[in-house]
Parts: C-alpha cells; sequence; structure tokens
C-alpha cells in the first residue's frame, strides 16, 4: 500500500475506534511498526491527529458538524488515557457480540472504544447511559439505541440513572459491558460518580453475562463508591500490561479472564466455583420496613448469583413471638446457616440458645447477639456522620441556636441503634456546645413512620412557640414519619432532621432541594445482599471469620450526588 493510501486508511480507522495503537496498525497494514511511527507523526503535523504514547488519538473537535462524533474535553481527556491498552480490550471484547444481540453499555471510554469494532455488526439493540456511544452505535440505521435518560452530569460525560429503577430491572440483556475506575486489592469495583455506580449496580444485576473491561492501570487502586465485586462478573478482558499478582487477584475471582495483546490474546479457563450446596435461611425484619425489603431483595440477588445457594426467607414482622416461631421454622427446614434480622433485643439469648441447639450458625444483622457473627451497621460511626452534619447545618443556618431537641428512639432494639442516637447527640455537643438536659425530649419511634408521625405531632403541640428543633431519628422511618407530622402540623420549617439508612424512600425526600430532612448516613441495603452470602459461604467453608463486619457508611446532603467526604477519625 502506497503512503498516501495508508495514511487515508488510518484516518479511517481512527474515525472508527477514537485512537489506535502502532503495533496493532503495523500488524493490520502489514508493514513495520516504525513505518506507522512516522505515518502518525506526519498526520499529527498535519493536524489531523494526535500522537498519544504507544498511538495516535482522534482530534475529536467536531463542533462544526463535519465529523462523525461530538466528544466533550472530558470524556475525550479520558479516552486519551491507555490508548493501547482500551483498543485491544475493544478490539478482542467485541468478539463476543453477535448479530441481533441485545447489549448493555456503560458511559466508559474502554465501553466507547469497543463500540466502535461493531461497524460490521447489524441488528443490535443498545442500552446506554453513555451520550457517546449511543451517538456511535446509532451511526447505524439497522441498530436501536436506547439512551437512559436522567442527570446529565456537568462535565458533559454520561447520563446517570437516578431516574431509571424501574426501566432498567424491566429491560432483558445479553450481554452488559462494563468498566470501573478502579478495582480496590480485596475485588470491589469502584466509581468515583455515586449516581454512575447505582446504575453499574443494577447493570449487573439484569444482564445475563457481565463483561469486565480492564485496562490493567486500575487494578489496586480505590474510588468513591463500589458498585459491584469481581465474583459477579463473568468475564474480565484486561491488557498484557498487567502483573503477575493482579492477574491472579482476576483468575481467583472465578471468572474467564482474557488477556489482550497486540497479536492475540491468552484465555484463561474459570476456576470452578464452589459445588457444595447450601441452603441459608433469612428471617428478615419486616417487609413493611423498605430498608428491610432492600436488604431481603439483595440476598435473592446475591444467592442466586452464588448459584449453590437456596434461600429460604420469612418474615419477622417486627414481632418477637412472631421471630421466636419463624426460627423453629428454619431449623425444622434444616437451614445450614440463618441470618437473624429481628428487632427486639430481649429475646435474642431465646433465639440463640435454639440455634446452638441446632447447631447451626448465625449471622445477625444490625441488631447483636452473643454468640452470632454480626454484620451491619457501626452504629456510633454512623450517627457521628449524621450528627457532625446536623451541627455544622445549625451552624450555618441557625447562627448555632436551638431551642430544642428531640430523639426518636426505640428502645427495644437495644444498645445499637441507641448509640446512632447517642453519637448524633455527642457531635451537636461538639458543634453547639453543651446541650441541657431541658431542652432533650426523648419519643418513641415505634420503628414505624406511622408511630414517628404521631410521637412527633404531639411533641410539637406541647412546644407551639419553638421555631428551631432539632430531630434525632435512629432509621429513615422514623426520620420520614418525623417530617410528616411536623407537615401535618404545619411546622415543616420549624425543624431539620437527618436519616439513618439511606434507603429508596428517603433518596426520594433528599432529591428535593428545599427538603428539611437535610442529608442521611447511608447504609446501602443494596450492598447486604453480597456481602452476607460472602460471610455465610465462609463461615460455611469453615474458614476464619470476624466476629464482627461493619458496611461501609457514607454521608449523602440533600441534592448532593455524591457522599460528602468526612473525616477519618470524628471527634467526640
Amino acid at each position: 500500500m502506497e503512503t498516501h493510501m495508508r495514511r487515508l486508511t488510518i484516518l479511517n480507522l481512527l474515525r472508527e475506534s477514537g485512537a489506535l495503537d502502532v503495533d496493532a496498525v503495523a500488524a493490520r497494514l502489514g508493514v513495520s511498526p516504525n513505518t506507522i511511527r512516522n505515518d502518525f507523526n506526519a498526520l499529527a503535523a498535519e493536524g489531523q491527529l494526535q500522537r498519544v504514547r504507544g498511538g495516535a488519538a482522534a482530534l475529536h473537535n467536531y463542533r462544526n458538524g463535519s465529523g462523525p462524533d461530538y466528544l466533550s474535553d472530558a470524556f475525550e481527556h479520558r479516552l486519551q488515557r491507555c490508548v493501547r491498552q482500551k483498543d485491544m480490550i475493544g478490539r478482542w471484547a467485541a468478539e463476543l457480540v453477535d448479530d441481533g444481540d441485545s447489549l448493555l453499555f456503560d458511559a466508559s471510554t474502554s465501553g466507547y472504544v469497543l463500540a466502535g469494532y461493531l461497524r460490521d455488526r447489524q441488528n443490535l439493540t443498545v442500552v446506554t447511559n453513555g451520550v457517546e456511544t449511543a451517538r456511535r452505535i446509532a451511526r447505524n440505521p439497522s441498530h436501536s439505541v436506547l439512551l437512559l435518560g436522567g442527570l446529565l452530569r456537568p462535565d458533559g460525560v454520561p447520563v446517570t440513572g437516578m431516574f431509571n429503577d424501574q426501566a432498567l430491572r424491566d429491560l432483558r440483556i445479553k450481554t452488559a459491558f462494563v468498566s470501573a475506575a478502579a478495582v480496590t486489592p480485596d475485588g470491589a469495583l469502584t466509581e468515583g460518580d455515586l449516581r454512575e455506580a447505582q446504575m453499574k449496580t443494577q447493570m449487573l444485576e439484569i444482564a445475563e453475562q457481565v463483561v469486565l473491561l480492564l485496562d490493567s492501570s486500575k487494578l489496586g487502586r480505590h474510588g468513591l463508591a463500589s458498585f459491584g465485586r469481581l465474583d459477579q462478573v463473568h468475564q474480565i478482558y484486561t491488557d498484557g500490561d498487567i502483573s503477575a499478582d493482579a492477574l491472579a487477584q482476576l483468575r481467583a475471582a472465578c471468572a474467564q479472564v482474557t488477556v489482550c495483546d497486540t497479536h492475540g490474546v491468552t484465555a484463561y479457563t474459570p476456576c470452578e466455583r464452589e459445588n457444595r450446596h447450601h441452603v441459608i435461611g433469612f428471617a428478615n425484619l419486616s417487609e413493611q420496613v423498605p430498608f428491610a425489603a432492600e436488604v431481603r431483595r439483595s440476598l435473592e440477588r446475591a444467592a442466586k448469583e452464588a448459584g449453590n445457594v437456596d434461600l429460604i426467607v420469612m418474615d419477622n414482622d417486627l414481632d418477637a413471638d412472631r421471630a421466636l416461631k419463624v426460627a423453629d421454622a428454619l431449623i425444622a427446614a434444616r437451614c445450614d446457616l440463618i441470618v437473624e434480622y429481628q428487632l427486639h433485643v430481649r429475646i435474642g439469648a431465646m433465639l440463640m440458645e435454639k440455634f446452638r441447639q441446632a447447631g447451626v450458625p448465625v449471622i445477625a444483622v444490625d441488631i447483636p447477639m452473643v454468640g452470632a457473627t454480626y454484620f451491619g451497621a457501626d452504629n456510633y460511626r454512623a450517627g457521628q456522620m449524621a450528627g457532625l452534619a446536623l451541627g455544622q447545618w445549625i451552624k450555618q443556618r441557625w447562627g448555632g441556636e436551638y431551642e430544642m431537641v428531640l430523639c426518636l428512639e426505640e428502645a427495644r432494639a437495644g444498645m445499637g441503634p441507641a448509640a446512632r442516637i447517642q453519637a448524633q447527640l455527642d457531635m451537636l455537643t461538639a458543634a453547639l456546645g453543651p446541650i441541657p438536659e431541658s431542652k432533650i425530649m426523648h419519643l418513641d419511634s415505634g420503628n414505624s413512620s406511622a408511630v414517628s408521625e404521631a410521637s412527633v405531632m404531639t411533641a410539637l403541640a406541647r412546644l407551639p412557640d419553638l421555631r428551631r428543633i432539632a430531630i434525632l431519628t435512629f432509621n429513615d422511618d422514623a426520620a420520614l414519619g418525623a417530617l410528616l407530622g411536623a407537615r401535618r402540623a404545619g411546622r415543616e420549617q420549624d425543624i431539620v432532621l437527618t436519616g439513618q439508612g439511606g434507603d429508596r424512600s428517603l433518596r426520594d425526600e433528599l432529591a428535593k432541594p428545599d427538603s428539611r430532612i437535610i442529608g442521611a448516613t447511608t447504609y446501602h441495603p443494596e450492598r447486604y445482599g453480597a456481602e452476607l452470602i460472602r460471610l455465610a459461604l465462609k463461615i460455611l467453608r469453615g474458614e476464619p471469620a470476624p466476629p464482627a463486619v461493619n458496611i461501609e457508611h457514607s454521608f449523602i446532603f440533600a441534592g448532593a450526588s455524591a457522599p460528602t467526604p468526612l473525616p477519618a477519625a470524628l471527634p467526640v
């Protein structure tokens, strides 16, 4: 091929993929890498491409409409990172796609590069939250492209899925192609944007096959928000720069790992996942509590994903007698392990005696029981986060002045939830000074929004002249009930409060910019299931397990797009 035609070919390839690797183009055109370097340099001097390490990237400055794509500056900047690695990964991962497939793409640059290698496919149905990827796929009129609606980030890069929960659940997707900003040493897939992470969590759940596009630079790092784990992925495509230790980490996830290089790939056979079948019983707090219902759904998803777990779900219905009967039923069902999520601290010993006599190991969720492995909230830390945020708000909006503190508590739940309230009081004291007992009123939340609503309405009727009232809650139901009570009393503007839990019902309230619930400590109930199944299988294999495992907490202010950073060590 003569020089002129070769360089036209290079530009055509660049328009299709957005980035090129020297060695890959040399192999494709049958010339030496040095010849391609010279071509790249010449085309860069003419202003037709830009040189990047190991290759070239397109000049996506198509604001005059003459080019096939418009890429935002932020997206283009990300596209220029690890050009060679992304090109190799996208080229080989595209081999998984057949005509007529239904595909799901995230908003990553890796997915965008892969999409460039699908130009000869026909009749694809593609769902994505990436504007650039949608444009690229839509160039072929045979394809159907669904761009998920929602909120466009300020940098113009992805469309995030704040309003797409139901839309995603209704889809049937053959293959999801996702990337990650970072993969932690313990296998968590993370993103830098909370809303993007929330959407990717759903992407992992609805696809028959999940393919992770992961250049090796992202391994061993940390991102802001986790959306899944390596063991939820079916196939992983990475590049030849991966270290031996990082490759071993990927292979340990029991997915098929494909290492892509310029001239070929190395595909590692998945390790065998655990074959022994287990029956796990789950005694849930109550289906009437949104947080508990979300935990149950996440546990069902995780059990299905594990492939060797039968899950028996029963409802404690916030009732002590019912919890004891549920325990008997799960023991009779010969469960190998029981996950106990119940409210009444006074029956913890009775439950554990039943389980001990049956020889069944137990994981206690959120309410500790002596003899069980604890999983759930770090109660005091979670309360500190909310108390710190509330104290800062009162200082900024009310000049540090308040007239009353209402504490919506749940005595039946024992010391755990009580620690959340105490931590909030401690942080308010640290921010505002000592709180006189005369300014503290203790109320019963009843662990329900209805009881909390009635308690707050009664309290406000006794305090008709007060206009600056802070409310401390131990869960989201109490927070939402308190807000409704103040609203019904015509006193909504007299209160300020935070949530504890971050379930869907509270997130809807936080989306309102004028909400008197100024934020919430999030417990991520959608992540409970995967962590519980992982811990349960570890116990059932006879491996050492810690006495307590805490879920990671973060704090989100109303209207914020991501958790607010807080000090690693909060003052007491």
